[in-house]
């Protein structure tokens, strides 16, 4: 009598089925949507019949070619995003070597921890209120503060100089989020194997060392996610332009999502122009992602599939030299590593070397 197989695949899509409802509703049908309005003569808040336009890319080139407000956001989103991302991925490693360093043993971890953390959970309105508070005109608290110590003569206009304006927005911006990148790259250490770190020691590697050859190395991964989260929120930037100075001066903090909003929701509601703006942003953050991923994809790991690879091919015609049982023992050895440069041998020369095991010219 034959049993009767019981699958519960079923089950496992019932319980995805709510996720991937919610995911072509609120994301997938809006980013359609958004597409297709872009090739559209879509404007104006009283209801108008929408057109394909007769050039469908007509408005992308526009905004490309003749929108100087549009190249002014990208310039205005770029700058800031990396005056901003710059310090924050060097504070926040500087922070994560101090917290994690064996040697030290900073007491009070826990507290440091959540005070560093504390600016990003302020919410973004209270914290463009705080700062143009800061920077009022002309008896702001930053205005006294200097006046007192004689680093200016008469009160300054921050707010209205366009340098101090976006050198503030990113400074917020930095202020905002160093502490989250901080608590993720300890995270990434945590999960580093601690024998590395008593092999280095042995090795006689200094902190600098350990953290330079180990931890950073360790951490790439870690690190790309981090730089494509930020890459895209500071491609997303709204928020603190749009509520601290919206956009001005002169268009000095207009991001490219204050410039979406303005084309969709202020003047003339020109919805074709704002969704095509959206869309060359979606491209730009797909194309830049795509591009870190290829500069900082595992290189020895894409070496080591090549030569075993190889490997398995001089085996299947014949070869020589206990193959097989290298193939078959499951095998999987720690990559060497150099930490003070008196012992050398890198991940992927030693799988090389396995390779050319079969022949016996591996020494």
């Amino acid at each position: 009598m034959r049993r009767k197989s019981v699958s519960y695949s079923r089950f496992g899509y019932m319980f995805s089925l709510p996720f991937i409802l919610a995911f072509l509703v609120f994301s997938f049908y809006p980013v359609l949507y958004t597409a297709v309005i872009g090739f559209t003569d879509m404007k104006g808040v009283i209801p108008k019949p929408v057109h394909i336009l007769d050039n469908p890319f007509g408005n992308f080139t526009d905004l490309i070619m003749h929108n100087t407000s549009f190249r002014i956001s990208l310039a205005n989103t770029a700058l800031i995003w990396a005056l901003n991302f710059i310090p924050q991925i060097g504070l926040a490693l500087l922070l994560t070597a101090w917290f994690t360093n064996q040697r030290l043993k900073v007491r009070g971890q826990g507290a440091f921890k959540v005070l560093l953390y504390m600016p990003n959970i302020i919410t973004a309105s209270t914290i463009a209120v705080l700062f143009n508070s800061l920077f009022s005109y002309p008896m702001g608290p930053i205005n006294s503060l200097f006046e007192s110590l004689g680093w200016i003569d008469a009160p300054v206009n921050f707010l209205q100089d366009k340098t101090t304006a976006r050198g503030i927005v990113a400074f917020i911006q930095f202020w905002m989020w160093y502490g989250n990148t901080m608590i993720i790259l300890i995270a990434g250490v945590m999960g580093i194997n601690p024998a590395l770190f008593e092999a280095a020691s042995i090795d006689g590697a200094n902190g600098w060392q350990t953290f330079m050859r180990i931890t950073l190395p360790s951490l790439k991964t870690i690190m790309l996610y981090t730089l494509i989260t930020s890459m895209i929120g500071g491609l997303q930037l709204f928020d603190i332009p749009q509520l601290f100075l919206f956009g001005g001066p002169d268009d000095a903090t207009l991001t490219t999502s204050v410039f979406i909003y303005g084309q969709a929701f202020k003047g003339s509601y020109m919805f074709n122009k704002a969704a095509a703006a959206s869309m060359i942003m979606f491209a730009i953050a797909a194309i830049l992602s795509g591009l870190l991923f290829y500069l900082m994809r595992d290189r020895d790991a894409s070496r080591i599939k090549k030569a075993q690879k190889k490997n398995e091919k001089g085996c299947a015609s014949g070869g020589k030299g206990g193959c097989d049982s290298w193939q078959t023992s499951g095998w999987n050895p720690e990559p060497p590593f150099t930490l003070t440069g008196r012992s050398s041998t890198s991940y992927a020369s030693s799988w090389r070397c396995l390779a050319s095991c079969r022949s016996g010219s591996c020494s």
